[in-house]
């Protein structure tokens, strides 16, 4: 388990040589970012100027609000699929030796489109139909739903990439994710642990420092401005770790779905330590 979380270490090393190569990936998770809080203010202001949230909320329109909510995640599930299948398509042009652009990406992602929005509504009736089990179970029974969860993020790991690369529709495109998991089981898990605990340990880092930070700030009695200054540079720094977490992750992806395909991942990557790492399941 060391050896491969080790491996899967080297592995994003290797997305962010990628990620050095082609800076403006960074683009298409600000868009992404930028689109879902657009959709989320276009879903979440009028219920709450109009005196609906609470109405939505209520047991008695318990079905309306979970129609509401379907909707969201649909249109959010689109938003943030079409961004990550333009930055999956970039990385795999740059993977295979080309020079992506932002515009090459957001080709990718137009041309794949109706299948996205497919993808889209069937992962947002998963996402409710898990909500609201979760939300009617207790103990045992929320840990089976998170497992199914679990189990549901495991078999489309790869759907984006087949998405941007093969032109599958929706579904087939599931199908063919399964399908690839099964000779690479166990690392893509392995490195997004490795990718997630290093964000999360920068994350924890950078919130030590912001809270020793305020502290010092009241011991020096400083005004007003530099707590709202100091405060804003920590929030502006988490998001562009969650920008470039987001941006490495789909990288990955990509080296992921090319060695699962071809073999091969590139010049940046360790062929031979890839090799090793993907071992079929016995």
């Amino acid at each position: 388990m060391v050896q491969r979380i080790s491996n899967s270490w080297e592995l994003v090393k290797a997305s962010a040589r990628v990620l050095q190569q082609d800076k403006e990936l960074l683009v298409f998770p600000v868009i992404s970012m930028i689109g879902v809080l657009i959709v989320t203010a276009t879903f979440i202001l009028p219920f709450i100027f109009g005196g609906l949230l609470d109405a939505l909320l209520s047991d008695r329109f318990q079905a309306a609000g979970y129609i509401v909510m379907f909707l969201y995640y649909i249109v959010q599930y689109a938003v943030i699929f079409f961004a990550n299948t333009a930055l999956v398509g970039a990385a795999m042009i740059r993977l295979k030796g080309g020079d992506p652009t932002v515009r090459d990406g957001l080709e990718i992602a137009a041309r794949n489109l109706p299948a996205i929005l497919g993808y889209s509504v069937i992962a947002a009736t998963i996402g409710v139909i898990l909500r609201s089990l979760t939300e009617r179970s207790e103990g045992l029974g929320r840990f089976v739903i998170s497992l199914l969860g679990t189990a549901w993020n495991v078999a489309t790991f790869l759907v984006v990439p087949v998405l941007a690369v093969e032109g599958l529709g929706p579904i087939e495109a599931i199908k063919r994710s399964t399908s690839l998991l099964k000779r690479t089981w166990g690392e893509q898990i392995a490195g997004n642990f490795g990718l997630g605990a290093i964000t999360f340990l920068t994350i924890m880092v950078v919130i030590l420092f912001g809270a020793a930070g305020v502290f010092g700030l009241i011991a020096i009695n400083a005004s007003p401005f530099f707590f709202v200054i100091f405060i804003a540079l920590m929030v502006l720094l988490l998001v562009v770790i969650g920008l470039v977490s987001s941006t490495l992750s789909s990288i990955y992806t990509s080296a992921v779905y090319q060695y699962a395909v071809t073999g091969e991942t590139g010049g940046f990557f360790d062929d031979q330590l890839v090799q090793q790492a993907f071992r079929p399941r016995r």
